[in-house]
């Protein structure tokens, strides 16, 4: 399996490890995820998923295609119920809140939680401006002044402002693969989220556009919580905090990154980051 770790990369000092995974600092929960149960028509695609994900940290959605990752995302902002014949149970509290709750506007939901998707999407008639722009203005900000101040932080804020600062009139699907995916991330953090989930963002990449996506990760978290599903055990390696292995709908184990890699408690994930199956 590509990139995935040998168990000899992963092995070491089962004690150090223990220790440090002790001092990591424990933050204030962001999201609990509880008892969330997921179908498309008949077929169930999550089955009663318990989890906390902390404020400011990046977790790692991981597991074979198919067990359900990307179901669990869609889940996490609404989206899953926007296909035809699917529907989810449980609670997602989202600072307290359960955004399932009949009283809760799917759309605010959604801008609290952004999301950037597998393949740069782009809007093909727009300028790269008025990608990161789009939803300002669908929202009803009509000072531009301050569309221009958050387009500006924005393409900053997705390490994009210096390569486009010139040439924000064209096309944004005149960029190269890697930049289109930091325009979409851009375009996501123009809506101020809370949150940003990741779906596979560099699964269509080349090496040097997706280190640079991981880049933005470590950078991004301090003021976000980020998920990000991803494929390349190797980069959830490097960028999550906390990694999550899921199989056939179901959550087999959650914990720090180091600990999932390094002393997994369950063997289906131990055989999975060894690269024994997925």
């Amino acid at each position: 399996m590509e990139d995935i770790l040998s168990a000899k990369e992963i092995s070491s000092d089962t004690s150090e490890t223990t220790r440090r995974i002790r001092e990591e600092p424990r933050r204030r929960s962001k999201v609990s995820i509880k008892g969330v149960n997921a179908w498309f028509g008949s077929k169930q695609a999550l089955k009663n998923i318990n989890l906390e994900i902390e404020e400011n940290t990046a977790t790692a959605f991981m597991g074979p295609s198919g067990c359900g990752k990307t179901t669990l995302i869609r889940c996490l902002n609404r989206m899953h119920e926007m296909t035809p014949g699917a529907k989810a149970k449980g609670q997602v509290i989202l600072d307290g809140i359960d955004i399932y709750d009949k009283s809760i506007d799917p759309v605010i939901i959604k801008r609290r939680i952004g999301m950037v998707f597998q393949k740069p999407n782009p809007f093909p008639t727009m300028s790269i401006f008025d990608n990161v722009a789009a939803g300002l203005k669908l929202n009803g900000i009509k000072d531009k002044k301050l569309i221009r101040e958050i387009v500006e932080e924005s393409l900053e804020g997705a390490g994009l402002w210096e390569e486009v600062k010139n040439e924000l009139d064209k096309p944004g699907m005149g960029l190269s693969g890697g930049q289109q995916q930091r325009l979409c991330i851009a375009r996501a953090l123009a809506m101020q989220p809370e949150i940003l989930l990741m779906d596979e963002p560099t699964s269509a990449l080349d090496p040097l556009a997706s280190s640079k996506i991981e880049e933005l990760v470590h950078k991004l978290k301090k003021d976000l919580t980020i998920i990000i599903v991803t494929h390349n055990m190797q980069q959830a390696a490097r960028v999550a905090d906390r990694a999550a292995f899921m199989y056939l709908g179901e959550m087999i184990e959650y914990g720090f990154t180091k600990q999932i890699f390094q002393n997994p408690e369950q063997e289906l994930t131990e055989r999975f980051v060894s690269g024994k199956f997925g």
